[in-house]
């Protein structure tokens, strides 16, 4: 009996020894063809940005092509839906934002578990959204804004666009925070939102670092950052946790997902050479120029704020019952 446990632990150990061997081979040869980076969203947007700065000079390092393919709809989930179905072979990746970890609590049944069908890479970069003001409301900092919603109820409005989009939700954590009644103003996409608040016609927006270009031109305020620390780009800009809503935290986030069960070294591989092109000076330095941090973190590290991320957007959404629809 001694005998053959002992037979059986050589042959497990021979058997995991080979098995790490050919995954090293594998990663060693990858990729040997072109890979496809699958975008939920249409080209234009900071997401398609971020997927073909990595994309360009992962061919470059690889000597393989890396191709773009949007596939916009349902608030990402048709782009996800397909890396989900995809090989898991290396050759196919998902690159996310906020709405990933957002969609699986918004919508009612999505075609895969977010939990369990993709292989987290890495997260990109990272950067604030920013808490816009429209000039001609009186207030020039968080605590301002909290006293004239109180002192106001149900008076000031948040204008957002799209329902369950990262700006509406950081509006609604707001509100749930603060204590305040600011009313929530949907519009079909964020440009008509942005017309509305240049407008006057609602008063206050959570929005991306663009339009930090409106601020400049005196068309709007900005008051705050919702990251928890203050951004390097815009250093002048408290966070609304130090002005007054202690513990509020809203990133716009960019990462990268193979579909589930694709090899380790695989995932490893393509790790490590996303933190290789993001280490290179000509990519920080445009990232800095848009307003974005670089992040570069491990499958692991991914994996523990994505979970972190799906709670927290849970509690939200089913708190204030947002639906898609």
């Amino acid at each position: 009996m001694l005998v053959k446990w002992i037979r059986f632990g050589v042959c497990s150990f021979v058997f995991l020894a080979l098995a790490g061997l050919q995954g090293g081979a594998v990663a060693q040869d990858y990729p040997s063809r072109p890979v496809k980076s699958v975008v939920g969203f249409p080209p234009g947007g900071a997401v398609d940005f971020s997927a073909r700065m990595i994309a360009g000079r992962l061919g470059e390092l690889w000597k393989q092509q890396v191709v773009i393919e949007n596939k916009g709809g349902a608030g990402s989930t048709i782009g996800a839906d397909a890396v989900a179905k995809a090989a898991p072979d290396g050759y196919t990746y998902l690159v996310v934002s906020p709405a990933h970890t957002i969609n699986p609590s918004l919508y009612k049944k999505l075609p895969f578990d977010a939990r369990t069908a993709f292989t987290p890479v890495t997260q990109i970069v990272s950067s604030p959204l920013v808490l816009y003001v429209h000039p001609g409301v009186p207030v020039n900092s968080v605590r301002e804004l909290i006293a004239l919603a109180k002192q106001k109820p149900g008076v000031l409005n948040f204008g957002f666009g799209g329902n369950g989009t990262s700006v509406h939700l950081a509006s609604v954590l707001f509100n749930m925070m603060a204590d305040t009644n600011i009313v929530y103003v949907p519009y079909q996409g964020g440009g008509p939102a942005l017309q509305a608040i240049l407008a006057g016609d609602v008063q206050l927006m959570f929005g991306g670092i663009e339009l930090m270009t409106q601020v400049r031109a005196g068309k709007l305020k900005a008051i705050a950052v919702t990251t928890s620390k203050p951004a390097a780009a815009f250093p002048e800009l408290p966070t609304v946790a130090s002005s007054g809503v202690p513990n509020f935290e809203v990133e716009a986030w960019y990462g990268v997902y193979f579909p589930a069960k694709t090899p380790q070294a695989i995932v490893n591989k393509l790790n490590a050479d996303i933190l290789k092109v993001l280490a290179q000076p000509e990519v920080q330095q445009t990232y800095a120029k848009n307003g974005f941090t670089i992040v570069g973190s491990s499958p692991e590290q991914f994996a523990a704020f994505t979970t972190a991320e799906l709670e927290k957007w849970r509690k939200v959404i089913e708190t204030a019952k947002i639906t898609a629809e």
